[in-house]
């Protein structure tokens, strides 16, 4: 699970900049921001959460890489991957009370801010730009889960594949052959035969 760091001297301002980006935050949303947030980092391989351990929290990624995943009668199959400046959460229950069946790994050693969803709905509350940033954020939600459905609808491996590497050229060489097969709907083996015939490189 994530491990808790000393508050940082100038506070949490990544995700203050974050925001700036979509909308002006004010100084008091900004000030709220920097009260209510805090930084923790998880090794690579572990877990930000978990069916058996699901804080009611939803984290920025200052650094590093986040994947979100579901176990299918053992077989583990990747949902998304993202990376700095992203919000994520448990995408399946995003802005829902019930549980979620999904977990959320680190695949680098990474850096978050963490917020509690009792803080962004008082945000909400209190600041009218926050209701226009998190109406921003769920569109950018949207619009990546249209490409993922997008991805996964194409009928060969190659063309997933190829999909990936033009929209997502920044994961290439961050993401390992497993994961990203799995997220792409194939079996290592094809992605390697897939790869061969461009020569990306990519972790093993």
């Amino acid at each position: 699970m994530p491990t808790t760091m000393k508050p940082h001297t100038t506070g949490c301002k990544e995700i203050v900049h974050f925001f700036n980006r979509i909308h002006p935050v004010s100084p008091d949303a900004a000030l709220f921001l920097l009260n209510n947030t805090k930084y923790v980092s998880v090794k690579k391989g572990k877990f930000v959460r978990s069916p058996i351990d699901q804080p009611d929290i939803v984290h920025f990624i200052v650094k590093g890489l986040i994947r979100g995943f579901i176990k299918d009668e053992g077989t583990e199959i990747t949902t998304w991957i993202n990376g700095e400046s992203n919000i994520v959460g448990s995408i399946r229950n995003l802005g829902l009370d019930y549980e979620t069946d999904e977990y959320l790994q680190a695949l680098e050693d990474t850096l978050l801010i963490e917020i509690s969803r009792k803080s962004l709905e008082a945000l909400y509350e209190k600041f009218y730009e926050a209701n226009i940033i998190g109406r921003r954020i769920l569109e950018m939600y949207y619009r990546d889960a249209e490409e993922r459905a997008y991805l996964c609808r194409l009928p060969s491996a190659e063309k997933r594949y190829r999909r990936f590497e033009m929209t997502r050229p920044g994961m290439i060489g961050r993401v390992s052959l497993k994961h990203l097969a799995s997220y792409l709907g194939m079996k290592k083996e094809t992605l390697c035969r897939v790869r061969a015939k461009y020569k990306p490189t990519v972790k093993h």
